[in-house]
């Protein structure tokens, strides 16, 4: 979507360097009959008007295919996990291993659609890990559900994009995205 938003702005940028550099028309001779204002009309169709439609249909169509794989649905590889919200940190859990939690680390296998049940114990806060999904909301006594899938095995850095009082710009949380072996080991035996 940056490489055709890009594009577009190159060619605005380059029509507009064009009229700027453009000399200005010569008035028509007398036994000149054609239109002078003829030649503008492709480039304004062209140029101006087909080309960013088209390509801003086809950035539409490749958005909404991405927006449909992440949302939430049932999916047999899906793992679900918990994310729950307060002034300034982040706890979250893990059905697969209920007596296994962890403190601003959010654990996710790599490959596979991972469900985040986002939640707040206190004030609204927003969940978001910009490399791997949007923005949602965690809302006091509400369950948010956002679709995330890490493509490898790393780190990603994740942060609140809400004020919520003093401290929320250090309110950050990581997500650790694990090779099939490296999670079951982690379900089995919890963080290193």
């Amino acid at each position: 979507m940056l490489a055709g938003g890009l594009a577009i702005l190159a060619l605005v940028l380059a029509l507009l360097t064009a009229a700027l550099l453009r000399r200005p028309a010569l008035p028509p001779a007398a036994s000149d009959t054609g239109d002078p204002e003829r030649g503008s009309g492709l480039w304004l169709w062209t140029l101006g008007l087909a080309f960013p439609l088209v390509t801003l249909a086809a950035l539409t169509v490749y958005g909404l295919q991405i927006g449909e794989r992440l949302l939430p649905r049932e999916d047999p590889d899906l793992v679900t996990v918990t994310a729950e919200a307060r002034q300034w940190a982040w706890t979250f859990g893990y059905p697969d291993a209920p007596d296994l939690a962890t403190d601003g680390v959010l654990h996710i296998p790599a490959g596979r659609p991972v469900d985040v049940r986002i939640t707040s114990r206190d004030v609204v806060h927003s969940f978001w890990v910009p490399r791997l999904a949007g923005k949602l909301d965690a809302l006091p006594g509400h369950v948010n559900v956002l679709r995330i899938e890490a493509p490898s095995p790393g780190i990603y850095a994740g942060q609140t994009a809400e004020f919520n009082g003093a401290g929320y710009r250090e309110h950050v949380f990581t997500v650790q995205a694990h090779d099939p072996a490296a999670w079951a080991r982690f379900l089995q035996e919890g963080p290193p």
